[in-house]
C-alpha cells in the first residue's frame, strides 16, 4: 500500500484485495472462497464495499438498509452512498439489517451481491482524488442463502475487524503519499531559483522541510504500529491502536500537504503539478473510515493518549 501511495495508483486494490478479500478470509465459507478468491488473484473479479448510508457518518452499526428472509434467500432494500469502485465492481459487499433498530449493534448482516442483479441502480461520479464512486440503490434485490458472509444476524465484529485492516492499509498508503510529497518538495526547493539562488538555500525553508520530515516519520512509526496491531485478537486493543494511527496520519497528512503546496508556490495550485493531486489523495484518506476528530474521540474514550 505504501508503494501504491507513492505512485497514486488508481487500481481497486483496497476495495477488492484488502476489504473484499478480508471478508472472505475472516468470514467466508469454503464455497465462497472457492468462488471468488481465484478471480481476485488473477484480476478478473473486483469488489466494492457498500456500507455508508445517509447521515450514518462513520458509525458501522448505523444501518437502515434491510435484508428480509424470503424462502431460503434474502431480499435487500435500501440505499448506499459513496461506494468507492462502485462504478466498476462486479461484486458488492453490502451491509444490511436483518433485525432490530437502525443503530443496534446486533442484527447486521453482510451479503455478497452481484452488481448486475435485478433491482440495483447506480449513480456514478468522480471523487476529488481521481477515483470513482457510486450511490447505489437496492430495490427488492434477491440473493440466495449462500450470499451471507458469516452470521447474517451478527456480522458487526467481522465488519469492524476488516474495516480496521482497511484503515491500516490506507495509513500505509498515506505514508507513501507523504513520502513522495516530501521528496517532490525538496527537489523543487533545490531547482527553483529566486534572487539568483535555489530557494532551498534559504534557512527558513530548510526548517519547514525538516518539520515535514519529522511529521512523515511520526506517521510512518504509527503506521507500522497499526500494521502490527491489526493482528491483535483483542478487538478493543486492536481498534484503539488503529484509531491512534489514523489520528497521526490525519495530522501529518494535513501538515505535509499544506506545506508542500505552499513551498511549491503558485504552481502547486495547478492541475498540471502533481503535488496537488497528492494532497487531494491525503485529504480523501483522512476522511475515509473516520476522520481525525472521530478517531481522536475513539482513543480518548478508550483511555489512550495521542
Amino acid at each position: 500500500m505504501e508503494a501504491l501511495g507513492r505512485a497514486l495508483v488508481l487500481e481497486p486494490y483496497l476495495s477488492t484485495v484488502v476489504i473484499g478479500g478480508g471478508f472472505l478470509r475472516h468470514g467466508g465459507s469454503a464455497a465462497q472462497k472457492e468462488a471468488h478468491i481465484p478471480g481476485i488473484i488473477d484480476g478478473s473479479k473486483t469488489f466494492a464495499f457498500a456500507q455508508l448510508e445517509k447521515n450514518s457518518r462513520y458509525d458501522l452499526n448505523d444501518v437502515r438498509t434491510s435484508a428480509k428472509k424470503k424462502d431460503r434467500g434474502w431480499v435487500i432494500d435500501g440505499d448506499k452512498f459513496v461506494v468507492v469502485n462502485g462504478e466498476n465492481a462486479d461484486t458488492l459487499v453490502v451491509t444490511a439489517r436483518t433485525r432490530g433498530g437502525q443503530r443496534d449493534k446486533s442484527g447486521i448482516g453482510l451479503f455478497l451481491v452481484p452488481a448486475n442483479a435485478k433491482g440495483i441502480a447506480r449513480k456514478t461520479y468522480p471523487t476529488q482524488d481521481g477515483l470513482h464512486a457510486a450511490d447505489i440503490s437496492f430495490t427488492g434485490v434477491e440473493v440466495g442463502a449462500d450470499a451471507a458472509i458469516g452470521d447474517p444476524e451478527d456480522a458487526l465484529a467481522l465488519i469492524e475487524r476488516v474495516v480496521d485492516e482497511a484503515r491500516t492499509a490506507i495509513c500505509s498508503e498515506a505514508v507513501g503519499v507523504m513520502d513522495e510529497s516530501l521528496k517532490s518538495t525538496v527537489e523543487y526547493l533545490k531547482t527553483r531559483k529566486q534572487f539568483g539562488v535555489p530557494i532551498g538555500s534559504f534557512q527558513s525553508l530548510q526548517h519547514r522541510a525538516a518539520d515535514m520530515f519529522v511529521a512523515l516519520e511520526q506517521a510512518r512509526s504509527m503506521s507500522m504500529f497499526a500494521t502490527m496491531a491489526s493482528d491483535f485478537e483483542d478487538a478493543r486493543e486492536r481498534a484503539t491502536a488503529v484509531a491512534a494511527a489514523k489520528v497521526q496520519i490525519g495530522k501529518s497528512g494535513k501538515f505535509i500537504g499544506q506545506q508542500a503546496i505552499q513551498l511549491h508556490g503558485g504552481i502547486g495550485m495547478t492541475m498540471e503539478a502533481k503535488i496537488g493531486h497528492y494532497f487531494k489523495r491525503l485529504t480523501m484518506i483522512e476522511n475515509t473510515f473516520g476522520d481525525t476528530d472521530y478517531h481522536l474521540r475513539r482513543v480518548t474514550d478508550a483511555g489512550g493518549l495521542v
